[in-house]
């Protein structure tokens, strides 16, 4: 590749992402011809794996741009798009590519998608308009103090939930039921104090689902979470079950979040409630990202349409599609847990291709499928070392593995489906454990 060829900047990413800055570098290759930077705090010889060249330099960090800046010099004239792919540099990396002239959504508005109480505060300056649009504001406050939470929940009849305001993947949020325990609930959100905490009423939508999509092009995505206190996310579907009604109440909330936080040609994650009559909403959260979970995954299979690569297009000629074409499956993606608190290395566990598999054969069987109704989209271990695994999933660290699959069958619900695998999962990884368990015991 030419030493002056164009330039992709990507400003961050998470690491559950390696995949997909990896697939947006080799269409930015191979469509445009370009190089793709990358920018990254403590670059790691992954970083270098995954781009043609890292800048290191801390989104979060308060002198992030002129960091930037500097390491790039005159070399900073051959970018010629960027895209901000992290939660961490939603603001400062809006802020960068402002500063290169490149294409992005308003850096200014941009930290609504980032801290959650900037978020309500914003949304509440707007409260009788977005009451008019049929979206519900829940009470909040931000929390510094024990006292802080006693107050609050003083003023609650249905409970609330209390959390940090720049964490993702569901850590450190707490349900906390009416009467219930305002220390106990304080000391699990006090390690993020530091970020801010902010405590808000349980909004009592049992529906949740998210407005997804780039630029113009939406869909909605439903989300199913565990009840009870840890509400982490346990299977995203799509395409989600709704009336009009329905969609065009999500709809029009999604887009008022979109505005409220600056995004206009860039991806969008919003994150929302909809009550039982299907009339009214309440936002849970924004992000200014492709939603976590394979969502893009699931598009792609659903759809037909690769968003990562019109993303990549999309910074470079300025053009998205307004619709999708129409749906030709349903998808799942699915997290799977274990059968009990077990302390391990996910590595220890083996092969996930043959577990996955068993797993599949086994829910076909269950709900009466072929096995070539239900397509193996991907799937992979949740990495991490040594650690406990609790049975009741506390945030994202307490899932071994995901996959993300495709029905080809309407006769079956997308929903059941999702019920089945993970009831038969636990199943199958149970044997494995005590398969391994007494390989231990007799090595």
């Amino acid at each position: 590749m030419s030493l002056r060829a164009p330039v992709l900047l990507i400003v961050d990413y998470n690491l559950s992402r390696i995949a997909d800055v990896r697939h947006l570098r080799d269409h930015a290759r191979q469509q445009w011809g370009a190089q793709t930077w990358l920018v990254r705090a403590n670059p790691q010889a992954h970083d270098q794996g995954i781009s043609d060249r890292v800048i290191d330099a801390d989104p979060l960090a308060a002198d992030f741009i002129n960091l930037a800046l500097n390491q790039l010099g005159d070399d900073a004239a051959r970018i010629s798009a960027g895209i901000v792919f992290s939660d961490n540099a939603v603001a400062s990396g809006a802020g960068l590519l402002e500063r290169l002239g490149l294409a992005v959504d308003c850096a200014r508005l941009a930290l609504g998608a980032f801290d959650k109480l900037a978020y309500r505060i914003a949304e509440n300056r707007l409260r009788p308009a977005l009451n008019q649009l049929g979206v519900n504001l829940p009470d909040f406050a931000q929390i510094g103090c024990i006292d802080d939470v006693r107050h609050f929940a003083g003023r609650q009849e249905r409970g609330f939930v209390i959390k940090p305001a720049c964490e993702g993947n569901n850590r450190g949020v707490v349900m906390v039921a009416p009467g219930g325990d305002c220390e106990q609930a304080f000391a699990e959100v006090a390690p993020y104090l530091h970020g801010g905490v902010l405590a808000e009423a349980f909004i009592s939508f049992t529906r949740e689902y998210s407005y997804d999509g780039l630029g113009k092009l939406w869909f909605i995505t439903e989300k199913v979470s565990a009840t009870g206190r840890y509400p982490v996310e346990v299977a995203q579907i799509l395409p989600a079950r709704l009336s009009e009604q329905e969609r065009l109440a999500i709809h029009v909330a999604g887009e008022q979040v979109n505005r409220l936080v600056g995004q206009r040609i860039g991806p969008f994650h919003n994150e929302i409630k909809l009550s039982d009559d299907g009339k009214n909403t309440a936002v849970i959260e924004p992000n200014r990202r492709p939603g976590g979970m394979k969502i893009w995954t699931l598009a792609q299979a659903v759809y037909g349409l690769d968003l990562y690569a019109a993303w990549v297009d999309s910074v470079f000629a300025g053009q998205v599609a307004d619709e999708l074409p129409a749906a030709t499956c349903s998808a799942a993606t699915v997290m799977f847990g274990v059968p009990r608190d077990v302390t391990l290395e996910v590595a220890e566990l083996g092969d996930l291709a043959g577990l996955i598999a068993e797993t599949l054969e086994l829910a076909a069987e269950t709900l009466n499928l072929a096995r070539a109704d239900i397509a193996l989209l991907e799937s992979a271990w949740v990495a991490g070392e040594s650690r406990l695994i609790h049975a009741t999933p506390r945030d994202n660290s307490d899932f071994v593995a995901h996959a993300c699959v495709a029905l080809h069958n309407p006769s079956v619900d997308i929903r059941d489906l999702v019920r089945v695998l993970r009831e038969q999962w636990l199943q199958v990884l149970d044997r494995a454990l005590s398969v391994e368990l007494l390989f231990k015991v007799a090595s």
